[in-house]
């Protein structure tokens, strides 16, 4: 009798009953099925979080929830049971009645989401006014309650912003904000963290837990970050090129997971222990940088008023041959300002930049061109970096042509370089836009060595790639280094990440570097207040997979595993 009473109360709480769900994708897709035969149930007052690699069908399954599949998806087969009512079943009418009012989305990126001109009142508004809700003058005290609600500063002006007067976490809770106006029942938020330094992403992260908790709402998260994971899920759910490989409650799934596939995943993960490994060379820095200095100053109009800001505020360093040093910092520290600094792709106010001996700071464009080859950098998106009327082959090899290299030797190198950084030399013929984000970031790898650079900067190289990817991105950097003694700059806003690959790290705040020493030091005994809020930040910090990555490592000996 408990057990039916236990049912009953369980089926009274469920909110969301996705029941063998599959969509199929077009025939010129990579597999027959965007996700395929898929079950997972979401009750009332608990986070469940969807986790996966890009492509494995996460966004597919909530995008089918909300019924905003593209035309050429189309459920074909299975059940979306939303409060007992089959979703798949409804016109564009009834959907339209649901969404927002009963199911709330945040979505990944609120630049993209959000009308640029529109107010973000005026839009919080128009979700009330299509479910006419709050009439007359409520609508109005409402914008200003949710404002408030989602922690954002002087409701009252913020009002009439416009979203590219907010920073992403400010707009971020503008979307939260409209999501949650008419009080949904169940809220899906698809990677809405991803772009987010992570002091920000921790806030935002406590703001949708908190919100959950006392509006008594079912979450669906998406997300690839088992450290978020770790923070906020109740249950959680792996996906896998659209199959559901994996589910249970939190605990289970992260420490002791059944499934191969979620077991390297968790491998995957950055734990935060030191594996730089070399010692520090004793030979004079291929790069050191004294008093770096770079402003900028807004143009004073009418109405705004002159802005200077100090990107770059004294800052010194070194960098011997096979050694990393980390840059580390949230957006808005200097950390890519530095970068371009060094390859001379902006001009700097002061300070000195000494390569291989020289000073080139204050070398003309001309001057510096003969020496920009052993200076390479590798851009935080590969896409947007590679030129997509170009086949690979062309990218990798107009450097060195541009540089008198014949195009025969350049096409050779081009070819080892494919094969160093384990990419197909079939790849020299086609185009980037038939490679995946990882693929791509190997090929920006292989353009930055075909100069045979003796220094690598990586601008956040590796920020936008899945875990399992980013592990194997920073491992063909590791064993690039070692086999080509290169120095390199690692730019990055994840401590985690840097603790993998980097010999010195350097955490910059406001322009200049806040603490600066081995991944340990920092980790372990961080003295700097603004190195110890950032530690804080780190999702998942207590959570250690320690022995689950060390289960997967070993069961992964002497096999070769793809993932």
């Amino acid at each position: 009798m408990d057990a039916i009473q236990t049912a009953t109360k369980q089926d009274a709480k469920r909110l969301l009953s996705v029941r063998n769900l599959t969509v199929a994708l077009p025939r010129s897709g990579d597999r027959a099925f965007a996700v395929q035969d898929i079950s997972f149930d979401i009750h009332a007052g608990e986070i469940v979080c969807i986790v996966g690699e890009s492509g494995s069908g996460k966004s597919i399954s909530a995008n089918a929830i909300m019924g905003l599949l593209p035309h050429y998806l189309k459920p074909q087969a299975g059940q979306i049971l939303f409060q007992g009512q089959d979703l798949l079943t409804l016109n564009e009418e009834a959907l339209l009645g649901l969404r927002g009012k009963n199911i709330g989305m945040i979505f990944q990126e609120p630049m993209s989401a959000l009308n640029p001109l529109m107010s973000v009142g005026d839009q919080i508004i128009e979700v009330m006014a299509v479910h006419g809700a709050y009439p007359g003058k409520a609508r109005a005290a409402r914008v200003l309650e949710m404002l408030d609600f989602v922690g954002l500063p002087d409701p009252a002006s913020l009002r009439n912003a416009y979203p590219f007067r907010l920073s992403g976490g400010q707009r971020q809770r503008v979307m939260i904000a409209m999501a949650l106006a008419l009080e949904p029942s169940l809220l899906i938020a698809d990677e809405p963290t991803t772009a987010l330094d992570v002091t920000t992403q921790a806030q935002i992260l406590a703001l949708i837990k908190r919100i959950q908790k006392s509006m008594g709402m079912g979450v669906m998260f998406i997300t690839h970050d088992f450290g978020v994971v770790a923070d906020i899920a109740d249950r959680v759910a792996v996906m896998q090129k659209g199959r559901l490989v994996e589910q249970g409650v939190a605990d289970e799934v992260l420490n002791r997971p059944t499934h191969p596939y979620t077991q390297r995943l968790i491998a995957a993960v950055p734990d935060g222990r030191a594996a730089a490994v070399g010692a520090e060379d004793p030979s004079e820095a291929v790069l050191k940088v004294v008093d770096l200095r770079k402003t900028y100053v807004t143009a004073r109009g009418l109405l705004i008023k002159k802005r200077v800001v100090h990107a770059v505020d004294g800052v010194s360093f070194a960098v011997q041959r096979g050694q990393t040093l980390g840059i580390v910092g949230e957006s808005g520290s200097g950390k890519s300002t530095i970068g371009k600094c060094l390859l001379k792709l902006i001009d700097i106010d002061g300070g000195q930049i000494w390569f291989n001996g020289q000073d080139i700071a204050p070398m003309s464009q001309a001057e510096v061109r003969p020496l920009r080859q052993q200076l390479q950098m590798i851009f935080q998106d590969p896409f947007a970096s590679l030129n997509p009327r170009h086949k690979v082959g062309q990218i990798i090899t107009d450097g060195p042509v541009a540089n008198g290299v014949d195009y025969a030797t350049a096409a050779a190198r081009a070819r080892e370089l494919l094969r160093l950084v384990e990419l197909d030399e079939s790849a020299f013929e086609r185009y980037p836009n038939e490679f995946s984000g990882g693929q791509r970031q190997r090929i920006g790898i292989a353009r930055a060595l075909a100069l045979e650079p003796k220094v690598l900067v990586a601008d956040e190289s590796v920020s936008a790639l899945d875990v399992s990817v980013q592990a194997q991105v920073l491992r063909l950097l590791q064993e690039l280094q070692q086999r080509l003694n290169l120095a390199m700059i690692f730019i990055t806003h994840d401590l985690r990440v840097a603790s993998q690959i980097c010999h010195q790290i350097a955490v910059m705040h406001k322009g200049r570097i806040a603490e600066y020493g081995p991944p340990a030091q920092i980790l372990d005994q961080p003295t700097h207040d603004y190195t110890k809020r950032l530690i804080a930040a780190i999702p998942g910090k207590n959570w250690h997979p320690t022995a689950v990555q060390t289960a997967a490592h070993s069961a992964m000996t002497g096999h070769n595993v793809s993932l």
